[in-house]
């Protein structure tokens, strides 16, 4: 490291760059820098080979060909499929109204026998009889019945979703459990017949949901659900003092479902379609090895042994 220089008195002192900062200021060794530059030369000078050699216009414009074929070939296959897809949909439609307009027209026959079959039954039945199995059915839901009661209204919210991103698509939308909760609400403040958008509710009945669809009995149901309730005055009041009321009330006024309840004079409800009971047998269990006697056989010197069915009674 050299040392600074002194000027003559006066004037101002000149320091020369000393070592280390000549080794920050340049760090490569100047070789390094010659045979780098040397190979870069070499290497424009040489011919290029390859798919290096095209310029990268025509790479892009090869690439851009390339896709514009994909899509048209991928444009086509889908405009040639269009016809099969469309006629397969149109055919399923009319399936579909097919049979929902004989569905519907198999109800309405069957309502007519049903009421048939009522009359010709009042007929052969005197008229205590008949009266008690009227009121048979319209207590277990096998007959039409009419009276003065609730409707409780509920319906999904409002759709919001944005025109632009989409946000805030899929409202809060009314939930078999909400269905089930009403109705029991309603049994429970003395309603004596509940039907669902005109669909009867029995022992038996099932409300339930498969994808978004509502199925009451199997019977697909569509919004606004009405469960209409027929029974006596205080029903109302009751009603709207239960905890499920108090449920959906909270569930409206957070997500904006529509949830109502009104009185209604004169409702008429349906009846429910016949059950299909299924009857249970119980089966005669062998007797004992080594007895010989069956019980309850034309032979057997003694009395005969009640044998429990399998599985044992209630």
């Amino acid at each position: 490291m050299s040392a600074p220089r002194l000027g003559k008195p006066g004037q101002d002192r000149v320091y020369a760059p000393d070592f280390l900062t000549e080794l920050f200021r340049n760090p490569l060794d100047p070789g390094y820098a010659d045979a780098a530059a040397a190979r870069r030369g070499a290497a424009d000078s040489a011919p290029a080979r390859g798919w290096r050699a095209l310029p990268a216009r025509s790479v892009s414009l090869v690439v851009v060909v390339m896709l514009g074929f994909l899509f048209a070939v991928a444009y086509r296959q889908t405009v040639a499929d269009e016809p099969g897809r469309s006629q397969a949909r149109s055919g399923l439609v009319t399936q579909i109204k097919e049979r929902e307009s004989q569905t519907d027209r198999l109800s309405t026959q069957a309502d007519q026998l049903r009421e048939e079959v009522s009359r010709q039954r009042d007929a052969a039945l005197t008229g205590s009889a008949a009266a008690r199995l009227r009121n048979l059915e319209a207590s277990t839901g096998l007959g039409r019945v009419r009276g003065d009661g609730v409707v409780v209204r509920l319906a999904d919210a409002p759709d919001k979703a944005d025109a632009v991103t989409g946000a805030g698509a899929g409202p809060p939308r009314v939930l078999y459990s909400d269905l089930q909760g009403v109705a029991n609400a309603l049994w429970s403040a003395g309603a004596e017949a509940i039907a669902i958008n005109g669909q009867r509710l029995t022992s038996t009945s099932t409300i339930r949901s498969a994808g978004e669809a509502m199925l009451v009995d199997f019977r697909p149901v569509t919004g606004p659900y009405e469960v209409s309730a027929i029974g006596p005055g205080s029903m109302r009041r009751k009603f709207e003092d239960s905890r499920n009321a108090a449920l959906m009330r909270k569930v409206a006024q957070g997500t904006g479902l529509s949830f109502g309840v009104r009185e209604a004079d004169d409702l008429t409800l349906p009846a429910a379609p016949e059950p299909q009971l299924r009857y249970a047998k119980p089966s005669v269990s062998p007797s004992p090895s080594g007895s010989g006697v069956r019980s309850g056989s034309p032979g057997s010197s003694g009395p005969a042994t009640t044998v429990s069915p399998s599985g044992g009674g209630r």
